[in-house]
């Protein structure tokens, strides 16, 4: 007997991230697996803040927002995993390696992003994750983020 994926609307996203807007990077999570992956998407719009910046008239995302995507649905894999106090803890992102940004994304994608756990020890996370638009690899990593106290 196979049991579905669990998903996450935008609302469960919320109360799982501390993030608000503008830096809400994570619209829904359409598979969870807990201590396995998560896959989700971010809908990429004309109306966001990078827009007409970055760069005019010829806008794309930046990578940095790309990889934070990245880090954020990994964030709700952790929590899902291993649920802590989100009103005493928090999740940082420690570090990304072996970043590579393959091809741009634009106002209209939709930003597809799967994460997998490469290692889990204590309160430390290492992740894989891949961001594609219409199964066009755009970004990749290698991401590093712990569970730390909030009062520390």
């Amino acid at each position: 007997m196979s049991k579905r994926p669990t998903t996450l609307d935008i609302q469960k996203i919320l109360e799982i991230l501390p993030h608000r807007y503008p830096f809400v990077l994570v619209d829904r999570v359409t598979e969870l697996v807990a201590n396995k992956r998560i896959r989700g998407h971010k809908n990429v719009s004309y109306n966001e803040p990078w827009v007409s910046g970055h760069f005019p008239g010829r806008p794309i995302m930046p990578g940095v927002l790309i990889i934070e995507a990245l880090a954020q649905i990994g964030g709700i894999l952790a929590y899902a995993s291993e649920p802590f106090d989100s009103s005493s803890s928090l999740m940082y992102f420690l570090g990304i390696d072996k970043a590579k940004f393959r091809h741009t994304v634009t106002p209209g994608d939709r930003l597809d992003l799967e994460v997998e756990v490469m290692q889990h020890r204590t309160n430390v996370w290492k992740l894989r994750g891949e961001a594609t638009v219409d199964g066009t690899l755009c970004a990749q990593g290698e991401l590093l983020a712990s569970i730390v106290d909030r009062s520390g």
